[in-house]
């Protein structure tokens, strides 16, 4: 199964790449809106982990863009925004779940493999 992780955060993108390899994922890491863009163009992805504070635009957008091309990739938002707001309006946009940092790997690992068998059997 092929993960876009969407993380700008260096330490954290390659930290959550190691465990989403080791639990036998193929990650593909993207630090910005742009690359994370140009791959879910290019490559076919079985999910998507979406960090929303990006150096260069907000990842809602990317989510935006996804539901606009009637994706039904699942999307997982893996973010800081804890506010009521921010989780209801994400889901609202089209993620399929939604976590905030800090969280428990045991947990993140759980939650994929949730959405991978409803989405993929």
């Amino acid at each position: 199964m092929r993960i876009l992780l969407v993380e700008d955060d260096t330490v954290l993108g390659d930290g959550l790449s190691c465990s989403l390899t080791d639990w036998g994922f193929d990650v593909t890491l993207a630090e910005n809106a742009a690359y994370a863009e140009a791959a879910l163009l290019t490559q076919p992805y079985d999910l998507l982990i979406l960090d929303l504070g990006l150096p260069d635009r907000d990842g809602r957008e990317i989510l935006r863009q996804l539901r606009a091309r009637k994706s039904t990739m699942p999307v997982l938002i893996l973010t800081a925004r804890d506010a009521l707001n921010d989780r209801v309006g994400g889901l609202e946009l089209g993620a399929d779940d939604y976590m905030t940092k800090p969280f428990e790997l045991r947990e993140l690992d759980a939650r994929i493999r949730a959405l991978l068998r409803r989405c993929h059997g």
